[in-house]
Formats: structure tokens, C-alpha cells, sequence
């Protein structure tokens, strides 16, 4: 399928973003009016993008259907403030709740049954059950368009954090089984970042990895290690030397028996380092991987 902007409804255009483009963090933002009326509202056009000043940006969309814009962002004019909350596993059924279009000056904390406890430097209100709450002062606002559908990028400040105790590990981080966060996929999806769905990939940092293309040619034109394995061997810094056979009965029931096949021999070390590199032992991958050279 090819997509070319305009020549589909913005409507499928939209779903097919969203679909593709995710999972996507949720800024659960809370502001007040310029009467005082609170507003709790959900977007999922949001990320954090910088540390220092800390920035935060999200976009409450100008409405495809009718091309109207959301209370949130009337507020965010009128203040200047917002509060983003973060949402977890337990607050996700609430959080839907609050995104229905109630009539402007109605208060979601109430209707999703929220608590809103006060700010220490903005006036709109936080939600307790949140583990993590940004007090933020608005910098800019861009709009990058005047059609349903179009983008308000409401750039802000973060001046104050709160997080939850409960959420920390015993050396003060965020532990991401403990604050359980969800995230925003297309149609009604969402995912959970916890449990099963967490898998660690180290990054790189001051030494480079070696990359894909200086793999030996055997490895780097496997039919059986994927991409990822390919990767996780690209990571390394440098490509062992293997001076001593690894003593592994399977290892060496695979030289013995496919001794005088090798294109066998190859396949049969592959997919035992392929399971090697799928437990994250990329070590004796490499033994297993070299010792059929």
C-alpha cells in the first residue's frame, strides 16, 4: 500500500498514523480556565525533548470532524499552565473516562473520579493517582494548520516534578514494573509497558561496535540469525579471536556429526547460536559461531 497525504480522508490518513506510529506515551494534561474550572484531558501526541531547560511538548488537535479545537487548548491560552500527569496500568479505564467531550466548564476530575490535589508553582490542579506529575508553564504554542486535523504543538517548561516513592527502586530510579505505564496505540489499543512486554537492549555509549558489515561473510549472509542477532554482533567492539575450541556437547556433537557436510554444519551452528544470542549469550555465540571456520 502507498499513501499519498491528500488523496485519502484525513480521517483514514489519522488512524493510519496512529496506527503506525506508536506505542505513544499519554500526557494526561490537567489545566483550569480563566474562571478557575478544571479540565482533565488525555492526548497522546506527546513526548518529552529536552532535559535542560526540560521540555515537554503534546498536541490537543483541532477536531477532524468539525474543526473545532479542545478545551485543553482554550485554557492553555488563557493560563499559560498546565499540569501533565503521567498514567498508568490502574488509572486506564478512568483516563478514558475523562476523554468524553463533556460541555466546556465541566469538571472531568469529578466525572472520572480523580483526585486533584494542588500544584506548588501553577494553579491547575494535579491528579494524585498519577505516579508522576510535571507542573509546567507554557513557552509557545505552534499551529500548523487551520483544517480538522491539523497539529496545536504546545510547547512547555517543566518547573517541578513530583513522583511517587512507590514507583522508585533502592537506588532512587524509576523502575518501569513498578510504575507500570500504558501506552497509546491505533483504534481502541492500547499496550502495557511491564511484566513480560520490558526487554533490555544495551546502547552503545564511548566504544563503537564493529557493525553488521564487518561480520564474517558466513554470518552476515546467515539464512537463519535475524536481524537482531545480526545486530547484537554488530555491537561488540571487536570480533573475538577463538584460540580454544568451547568444550559444549552440543557444539561438539554438531562438528562431529556434520564433519564432512558443511553446508549442514553451518546451519546446525547458526541455529544453536541464534538460541545463544536469543538468551542474550552473546559470548559463546561467537565461540559457537567461529568454531565452524
Amino acid at each position: 500500500m502507498k499513501i499519498t497525504p491528500g488523496e485519502i480522508k484525513t480521517a483514514q490518513l489519522h488512524a493510519y498514523l496512529l496506527g503506525s506510529v506508536a506505542p505513544r506515551p499519554i500526557c494526561f494534561a490537567s489545566t483550569i480556565d480563566s474562571e478557575g474550572n478544571a479540565n482533565l484531558s488525555p492526548f497522546s501526541f506527546f513526548n518529552v525533548f529536552g532535559s535542560k531547560p526540560p521540555i515537554c511538548i503534546f498536541s490537543p488537535a483541532r477536531r477532524v470532524r468539525d474543526n473545532t479545537i479542545k478545551h485543553t487548548l482554550e485554557n492553555v491560552y488563557d493560563t499559560k499552565e498546565v499540569v501533565i500527569n503521567v498514567v498508568n496500568f490502574n488509572m486506564v479505564q478512568q483516563m478514558n473516562l475523562s476523554s468524553c467531550e463533556y460541555p466546556k466548564g465541566t469538571d472531568e476530575f469529578v466525572k472520572s473520579g480523580f483526585t486533584p490535589i494542588k500544584s506548588d508553582l501553577v494553579k491547575p490542579f494535579r491528579v494524585k493517582e498519577s505516579p508522576v506529575q510535571l507542573e509546567c508553564k507554557l513557552l509557545q504554542v505552534i499551529e500548523t494548520g487551520k483544517e480538522g486535523g491539523a497539529a496545536n504543538l504546545i510547547i512547555c517548561e517543566v518547573v517541578c516534578m513530583h513522583i511517587d516513592d512507590n514507583v522508585l527502586d533502592e537506588h532512587l530510579r524509576i523502575d518501569p514494573n513498578k510504575i507500570d505505564l500504558v501506552a497509546r496505540m491505533g483504534g481502541d489499543y492500547y499496550c502495557r509497558a511491564s511484566g513480560s512486554s520490558l526487554f533490555e537492549v544495551h546502547k552503545p555509549n564511548v566504544e563503537l561496535g564493529v557493525g553488521v558489515d564487518a561480520l564474517p561473510a558466513h554470518i552476515r549472509h546467515s539464512s537463519i540469525l535475524t536481524g537482531n542477532n545480526l545486530g547484537m554482533l554488530g555491537n561488540c567492539t571487536t570480533i573475538p579471536v577463538v584460540s580454544e575450541l568451547l568444550q559444549d556437547d552440543r557444539l561438539m556433537s554438531i562438528l562431529k556429526e556434520y564433519a564432512h557436510d558443511e553446508d549442514t554444519k553451518t546451519e546446525a551452528l547458526h541455529q544453536y547460536a541464534k538460541e545463544l544470542l536469543d538468551g542474550k549469550q552473546v559470548d559463546k555465540a561467537w565461540q559457537v559461531l567461529m568454531a565452524g571456520v
